[in-house]
């Protein structure tokens, strides 16, 4: 269905650039030959690309339906070079997409661990300091959080969404009456979580004070260095819960209808390797959540989270 297989490579710079021109440095040919190229391309199509305008070549909507199909096979070519790359070094890269705060304050503390059970592993990370959602493209593995009433998306469960408040131990020795909490807030967070919580185990009783980040992994630190009380999504804050780092805060659990899911890439298949990666970090938090609660089983977390 094409007059020359060179054709694709001549579309893609030209829409990438946005010019024939630089398309044609890009390929180290003339700015004719790429216009002939496209003109061709475009007769034998029956259809318009490019609109010219002012020296710029602006796709139609044709030319974008067109450039999608091109740009996804391209990256399909490009995967599998990659993956015979890999093969031949013996190594596999493997990209996560997933919040600065899970990096930070989970999976850091288990790098070492992860590396030894996955010493072939060159692991790369997409960083989301605000909400876990979104498409997952281009990478292997994508954490993501999504309503139980939503249509699934293939994902595999970490676990149902379960909050706790948490503080120091530090924090919570200090226990004179008349101060007033330190309330650890994620800016984006609606609302006054504090306020659904009729009592904190600090004792104290004084006005509130706030404190408040736009990056959930600054709100972790914050609560560790004994600064307040955050609101801990177990998802990021077990390590800490269990090494005694962080304690409850409160007797009660907040849970959710949202669940949070590993989501395969949605424009190539899951690869072996990274599907061993997520049922690994699954297992090590399903065996955290039940050590925590054997710490602490007046909260009933295994019930809450899955």
């Amino acid at each position: 269905m094409l007059p020359s297989s060179n054709a694709l490579f001549v579309f893609d710079a030209a829409a990438r650039n946005g010019s024939f021109t630089a398309a044609a440095a890009e390929l180290n040919v003339t700015q004719p030959a790429v216009s002939r190229m496209l003109g061709q391309l475009e007769d034998h199509l029956g259809v318009r690309l490019f609109d010219r305008k002012a020296g710029r070549a602006v796709l139609t909507e044709e030319g974008e339906l067109l450039y999608r199909r091109v740009l996804e096979g391209f990256r399909s070519i490009e995967s599998g070079l990659t993956e015979i790359e890999r093969r031949r070094k013996g190594t596999e890269t493997v990209t996560l997409s997933v919040s600065s705060a899970f990096t930070t304050h989970w999976l850091m503390p288990r790098i070492d661990k992860l590396q030894k059970q996955f010493p072939q592993v060159d692991l790369r990370f997409q960083l989301i300091s605000g909400a876990l959602r979104g498409p997952v493209e281009n990478v292997d593995l994508g954490m993501r959080f999504r309503d139980r009433d939503e249509p699934s998306s293939g994902g595999t469960l970490v676990m149902k969404e379960a909050m706790l408040p948490m503080c120091s131990p530090a924090y919570l020795g200090e226990t004179d009456p008349a101060e007033g909490n330190t309330i650890i807030r994620l800016a984006e967070t609606p609302g006054d979580w504090a306020a659904d919580y009729a009592s904190l185990l600090t004792g104290r009783r004084g006005a509130a004070k706030g404190l408040s980040f736009t990056d959930y992994a600054v709100v972790v630190q914050a609560a560790l260095l004994g600064q307040g009380i955050a609101l801990g999504w177990l998802t990021v804050a077990s390590h800490w819960l269990l090494t005694g780092a962080l304690v409850p805060a409160s007797d009660r659990l907040t849970t959710t209808r949202r669940i949070c899911e590993f989501l395969p890439p949605r424009n190539r298949a899951m690869r072996p390797i990274a599907a061993e990666i997520r049922d690994w970090i699954i297992a090590q938090m399903h065996s955290e959540i039940a050590a925590i609660d054997r710490l602490y089983p007046k909260l009933k977390l295994m019930t809450a989270c899955y």
